[in-house]
Parts: C-alpha cells; sequence; structure tokens
C-alpha cells in the first residue's frame, strides 16, 4: 500500500523536480499537476486499503475524542524532538551533504500561492489529516491484526520515515511515527495522532518561516549548545502528562 502511494507521488514529483531544477521551471508546482495527482491517489488508497481490511470504518479509522489534557503532553514531547534534532540533522547534513536539487525540492514545501496560509493549509491540516488516515490508520490496523502493538507501533513509524523519501530527515519521522503510534495506542483515536502531527507540522512550519524572515533581515540567531539532560526530561514529563491523560482510558482504547 505505502509502496504503490509513494510510486503514485514519485512518479510525478522527482522526474518534474528534476527537470525543474535543471530548467528554471515550476511544472511541479503548477496546480493542475499537484492537485490531481494528491487527491487522487489519497482517495484511491484510502478506498481500496479501506475496502481490503473488512472492517468498518470506525475501526480502521476511529475519530474519537480524547482528554484535553494529551495536549500539553503532546507539545512537550514535540518540542523536545525539535530541539534535540535539530542538531543531529544538521550534524548528519555537514556529514552527507544532499544534492542541491534534492534541498530546493524540499524547502519549497511551505511555499504556496496563497502565501503563509496556503503553507500552513498544506504543511499543518491537510498533511496530518492524509498521513495520519494512511499510517495510524490503515496500515497500523493491518499490523496490530498481526503483530502485538510494539511491533505495529515500530514497523508503522518506519514504514512513515521511508515514505517521506528524505534520508536527512529519518530520524525526526522515525521519531515522530513512534510518538504518534504510541499517542494513537493509547488513546484509541486517529484524531489524537492528526493533532500530534498538526503541532508538529506546525512547530517545524513556524521555525522555518520566521528564521527565513531573520536571515532575510541579516540577523544570525546563536548557535545553541544542546542541553541533553534538559531535552530527556522535558520529553519523560510529556509522556508522563500523556500517560496520565490516558490512563482511565488505556484498557478501552480500541486499536
Amino acid at each position: 500500500m505505502v509502496v504503490l502511494y509513494t510510486f503514485i507521488q514519485t512518479l510525478v514529483d522527482f522526474p518534474l523536480a528534476l527537470y525543474d531544477y535543471y530548467h528554471g521551471t515550476d511544472w511541479l508546482y503548477e496546480p493542475w499537476v499537484k492537485v490531481p495527482v494528491f487527491f487522487g491517489s489519497t482517495l484511491f488508497i484510502l478506498y481500496w486499503g479501506y475496502r481490503k481490511t473488512g472492517l468498518k470504518i470506525g475501526s480502521v479509522f476511529p475519530f474519537k475524542l480524547f482528554n484535553i489534557f494529551v495536549v500539553p503532553g503532546l507539545l512537550l514531547m514535540l518540542a523536545a524532538l525539535q530541539i534535540s534534532l535539530g542538531k543531529i540533522n544538521a550534524a548528519f547534513e555537514t556529514l552527507l551533504p544532499p544534492p542541491g536539487w534534492f534541498i530546493e525540492m524540499f524547502s519549497r514545501l511551505f511555499d504556496s500561492d496563497l502565501g503563509v496560509w496556503g503553507g500552513i493549509l498544506r504543511v499543518v491540516i491537510i498533511a496530518p489529516i492524509v498521513e495520519e488516515l494512511i499510517f495510524r490508520g490503515l496500515i497500523m490496523r493491518g499490523f496490530i491484526r498481526n503483530y502485538p502493538k510494539a511491533l505495529a507501533i515500530f514497523y508503522t513509524a518506519l514504514l512513515f520515515a521511508l515514505f517521506h523519501l528524505n534520508p536527512w530527515q529519518f530520524p525526526a519521522t522515525f521519531l515522530l511515527g513512534l510518538i504518534l503510534g504510541w499517542v494513537r495506542i493509547r488513546t484509541g483515536s486517529i484524531l489524537a495522532a492528526i493533532t500530534g502531527h498538526a503541532m508538529h507540522n506546525g512547530l517545524v512550519f513556524l521555525t522555518v518561516y520566521y528564521l527565513t524572515k531573520l536571515h532575510k533581515a541579516g540577523i544570525i540567531l546563536p548557535d545553541y549548545k544542546l542541553n541533553i539532560p534538559a531535552v530527556v526530561l522535558l520529553f519523560v514529563v510529556g509522556v508522563t502528562i500523556t500517560s496520565l491523560a490516558t490512563f482511565s482510558r488505556k484498557k478501552k482504547a480500541v486499536a
């Protein structure tokens, strides 16, 4: 399923990205190309995958309300992830620099004809909904039917990271997948996973947006030293809050 979905997307994306990079064009970002491919492939995979499960739609895509105190727990975990992996990704890119066309393609993920609000719509709203329906919905449900929940979380996170086709962000997407999978199991709600994914993408979007603004204004922020104990503490507090907020629902959460 992931291979098929990725194949459909990359069959269009990568050839156009390479062509745009070497010819100075913008075919990849033409709405008449992107919109039909994205929505067509997404709807096809969701419908086909749902039909293959043979389950009720509420079992595959459990849109349940969850304890609001899960949100601050998620925020702390995601903040710790953002702080620590910023350093790790930077070090990895120094050792193995990505090619120019690759940097350009991924940096333009935040670009939109509608400006900042268009970027927010695509990165913070549409992407979390679509990706969570596929990964913490269809794929995780399939893994849970065949493996223990811990392995289902691990395998789903691995596919989630591979799906993004960005080796330089693999640690970030893999760990994000682990967090979202765990939250999905704890709450029994795909809505919680979508919320967490949106929060993460929102943090990334704001970071990139404001750092770009500062850079254009000639303002360079000083580098920071990673405080590992503080980051670990931040993450542990987030896990604790989330665990307490879902304690009474743990046994009732439906995978």
